[in-house]
Formats: structure tokens, C-alpha cells, sequence
């Protein structure tokens, strides 16, 4: 990989994300819990929520793998405290949609958009947000 494609997938703010995740760790108190794993390149994700009348009130995660699930992991915490769980699935879609190219807009996470030139790293800057909606579609732990 040339350094200009390198900075591309992994610019400096995707890199601090991956490197300083806020809300990294568990939530003792969750109500929603799920883990996925990405089976292609080993990538693992363990997100914790809280649901608290009708909306996120908090979401932590444990993620193990590259630099762009975590980071991902990491943006996803950030942005879901106050969401409601539709709100969220929604989110997580237009990402799919974003990376897949068919939309020009990254609505806040365009750390990710340089993904969208690797295919074979999709899966990883999605791990999280599928976590997410399993961990939605699970119901209450």
C-alpha cells in the first residue's frame, strides 16, 4: 500500500480515535448487551447499552482488532447517547449506504470515508453498528 492510500484509510483523527476511544470498557449497569465478530479479518466488538425511556442514554464498548473497528467502535459511542434505537439503526444504514458509495455524505463520521476506497475494510468499519442493532434486536439482558 502507497503512503497516500495508507493516510486515506487511516487519517491522523481515525488513528486518535482508534488510540484514545472515550467510553471504551464496560457498562455495569447495561440493559442491552452483544458481541460480533467479523469471521474475514478477526476484528471483535462487545458494545454495552443502556436504554432508558425510549432512548440511549449510554453505550460502551469493547472492541479488539484493527485501528478502524475500534475507531469506528469509538465514534459510534460518541454519537448514540440521546438517540433513540431507530434513530440509531437509521444512522447505521446511511454509514452502510456512504461506504458503499451511494451517498456522498458521512453525516458526521467522515473519519470513515476513506474505507469506502478499500471494500475488503467495510466490514470493519461496520462491525460496530451491526453489533449495535444485535444488540437492539436482542431485547434487554
Amino acid at each position: 500500500m502507497t503512503t497516500a492510500k495508507a493516510k486515506s484509510l487511516y487519517p491522523p483523527a481515525l488513528l486518535a480515535h482508534a488510540k484514545d476511544a472515550r467510553h471504551e470498557g464496560p457498562l455495569t449497569d447495561a440493559t442491552h448487551s452483544a458481541r460480533c465478530s467479523n469471521p474475514l479479518c478477526g476484528d471483535r466488538v462487545h458494545l454495552h447499552l443502556r436504554l432508558i425511556d425510549g432512548r440511549i442514554d449510554a453505550l460502551r464498548f469493547e472492541a479488539r482488532g484493527c485501528a478502524i473497528a475500534k475507531a469506528s467502535a469509538a465514534l459510534l459511542a460518541e454519537w448514540a447517547p440521546g438517540h433513540s434505537p431507530d434513530e440509531a439503526m437509521q444512522q447505521g444504514e446511511r454509514l452502510e449506504q456512504a461506504l458503499a458509495g451511494e451517498l456522498t455524505e458521512f453525516e458526521g463520521f467522515e473519519v470513515l470515508a476513506g474505507v469506502r476506497d478499500f471494500p475488503t475494510r467495510v466490514g470493519c468499519a461496520t462491525l460496530a453498528w451491526q453489533t449495535l442493532k444485535a444488540c437492539l434486536e436482542a431485547g434487554p439482558t
